[in-house]
């Protein structure tokens, strides 16, 4: 019988996703046009096996994109720090200066629902819940690139408690490392 699983964002401050003891620490300027080119640059070092074309740039920079513009608000004067390793996988941890993820709880709930929706394959209700939109959504907000993010940092998603930093993980196995 098949059992449905549905992966949630967590809230977990001694989770070990936030040790950064070895990481590369990069602060960024809240700086929306530099997006693209701050993903590029933390990604500079990181071995071309693990880029798959362009979607590990994509996840990095809607990480950062989230910190600054949900976080930080687009302030200038606030800074978006990201420690990262790419050595054995990509891990980061992101700290934005913002008042943290409020309506984690209710996208919790949006996803449980969802997930439940496709699995009992009720795709009327499916549809309904297509995109996610809080409160403190606005029209250019797409609603699901955390779905996305939760099926692509496979080794985890966690936030800490002011909800305001979160770490990921990407693992890579070919069976060699």
């Amino acid at each position: 019988m098949n059992q449905l699983i549905v992966r949630k964002l967590i809230v977990d401050e001694r989770n070990e996703l936030f040790d950064a003891q070895g990481m590369k620490l990069a602060e960024l300027k809240s700086d929306y046009s530099k997006i693209r080119e701050y993903a590029a640059m933390l990604l500079r070092e990181c071995p071309e096996r693990y880029r798959e074309g362009t979607l590990l740039e994509q996840q990095v920079s809607e990480i950062i994109k989230n910190a600054i513009k949900h976080g930080n608000h687009g302030d200038p004067e606030k800074a978006v720090r990201v420690w990262y390793d790419l050595r054995r996988r990509v891990r980061l941890i992101v700290e934005d200066e913002g008042e943290g993820f409020s309506e984690l709880d209710a996208w919790n709930d949006f996803l449980v629902k969802r997930q439940t929706a496709l699995y009992n394959q009720d795709f009327d209700e499916f549809l309904q819940l297509a995109s996610w939109k809080g409160k403190n959504s606005d029209p250019d907000d797409g609603g699901n690139s955390l779905i996305a993010a939760l099926e692509y940092w496979n080794g985890g998603m966690v936030f800490n408690a002011a909800r305001n930093k979160v770490g990921v993980v990407r693992w890579y196995t070919n069976g060699s490392s």
